[in-house]
């Protein structure tokens, strides 16, 4: 429905036209800084035969931020089960009240803490201008949502998903490709926190195929606690001096409190931003009940558990949407709703671990100078990274330091005093510590903090 095509005259599209002009200058100019959205974004990706469920991602590189967006075919039987202490969500009411209609379009996740459920009512929007959806009480869109916090120390700006990211993500979704990672909603999650890990986290996704039935598990994953394989061992975690080399989610709740505090076998970091989230999705095509979706809800949600440790904590915001196509209707080719929950359990365990992308390796200081001392002070400068993050480089002989001068310090760069640099090349700098800092001066006057997928960049004042 979404690419239909209206027969009109001459007369008619002269009106159209006309019209789509006086919008388009209705519609405030868009800043010419403004980033730009990055849609599917991810070389590696989560391939699944399901037609009636499409995906589409968005992301902000210069947060970084993103959204996905999940767009059934034909409208689903939802419910949800809520855990945590924080969570932010979007027409989970609606869903709690039971009826058996299948009323749901669209599941949104997105990062920017409670700015990004603007994203949810945005792709309900675009279902009606798209006329999919219309204004008659029966065809009102119905999209719900949860979000990530992904703000704060993670990052040197304020930029979340808003709804022009959320509507282009709707508009690239497509069926059967899910990207994994660092990607989507999860472009900037972090894990572990609790316990000082920040590790890297993102999106997973599992699928399963037994006979007709499908089951699809989705998930973002920005827990306070640490990712756990089968084995029990921590999936990634920035550990400090002296932490185990094998460590294991056991040995870090087994000695907990102290496995947060110095004189355990590590550190955490005691900045660490304490609002985690993680959002997930479970999807079938068998026909369920009411009752029945919302038990897949809750056992395929309590599973998570043993995957998360700790979870569902005062500091997270767990949500978990379970949604039914509805598709297969023979009774005779169904599975018991226990089994879905266990098949939905294991898959979602295995999504989880899909969401922890590489992590980044700290880089190799140079053992020696490598810039004269006319060459540091040619990069020496206040780098602005937003209105309230701005690092000043100076130099004293062939040797750079930084300091944060702005509101906020960025990450290892503090306000109190200068922090040295450690030298990698002739580009590119280090502060050693337990979490990897890279700086790269570029030609063009900016300075690139840890570059690579979650770089954060900054221009010089001036240039």
């Amino acid at each position: 429905m979404r690419n239909r095509r209206n027969s009109r005259g001459p007369i008619g599209g002269a009106l159209a036209t006309g019209l789509l002009a006086t919008l388009l200058a209705a519609q405030p100019a868009m800043a010419e800084d403004a980033p730009a959205p990055v849609l599917n974004a991810g070389e590696k990706v989560l391939r699944f035969d399901w037609p009636a469920v499409q995906v589409g991602t968005g992301e902000y590189k210069e947060g970084p931020t993103g959204v996905t967006v999940f767009h059934f075919d034909r409208r689903s039987l939802a419910a949800v089960d809520v855990r945590g202490g924080g969570p932010g969500t979007v027409n989970t009411d609606y869903l709690r009240l039971g009826y058996d209609a299948p009323e749901l379009d669209a599941v949104v996740f997105s990062g920017g803490s409670w700015y990004g459920l603007e994203a949810t009512t945005a792709v309900a929007s675009a279902l009606k201008e798209d006329g999919v959806r219309g204004g008659h009480w029966d065809n009102i869109a119905l999209s719900v949502g949860a979000i990530i916090y992904d703000l704060g120390g993670r990052r040197l700006n304020e930029i979340v998903p808003d709804k022009r990211l959320a509507q282009a993500a709707f508009r690239a979704a497509k069926p059967g490709v899910f990207p994994l990672g660092a990607q989507g909603a999860g472009r900037l999650a972090v894990t572990g926190s609790l316990f000082g890990c920040n590790a890297y986290s993102g999106q997973g996704g599992a699928f399963r195929q037994i006979g007709p039935v499908k089951v699809a598990a989705f998930v973002v994953v920005n827990a306070l606690g640490v990712v756990t394989r089968r084995d029990g061992k921590v999936a990634a975690c920035y550990g400090d001096e002296g932490w185990p080399k094998d460590l294991t989610a056991a040995a870090l709740l087994a000695g907990y409190p102290a496995s947060r505090k110095p004189g355990w076998t590590g550190a955490p970091d005691p900045d660490a931003p304490a609002r985690n989230t993680t959002v997930s999705l479970i999807v079938t095509n068998q026909k369920l009940k009411p009752a029945e979706l919302q038990r897949l809800a809750i056992q395929v949600h309590s599973s998570m558990g043993r995957a998360l440790q700790p979870f569902a904590t005062e500091f997270d915001g767990d949500v978990l949407y379970a949604v039914s196509t509805g598709e297969l209707e023979d009774e005779a080719a169904m599975l018991p709703t226990v089994d879905l929950g266990v098949i939905g359990g294991e898959a979602m365990w295995d999504a989880i671990l899909a969401s922890v992308p590489d992590q980044p390796k700290p880089a190799t200081p140079a053992g020696k100078p490598v810039l004269s001392a006319d060459q540091a002070k040619v990069l020496t400068g206040d780098y602005v990274f937003s209105p309230f993050v701005t690092v000043r480089v100076t130099a004293e002989g062939d040797t750079l330091f930084a300091q944060a001068t702005g509101a906020r310090a960025a990450f290892a760069i503090g306000k109190e005093q200068r922090t040295e640099l450690t030298p990698v090349s002739a580009t590119d700098f280090m502060v050693p510590g337990r979490y990897p800092l890279t700086l790269r001066f570029e030609d063009s006057g900016r300075l690139v903090l840890n570059p690579g997928h979650w770089e954060q960049t900054g221009t010089r004042q001036g240039d």
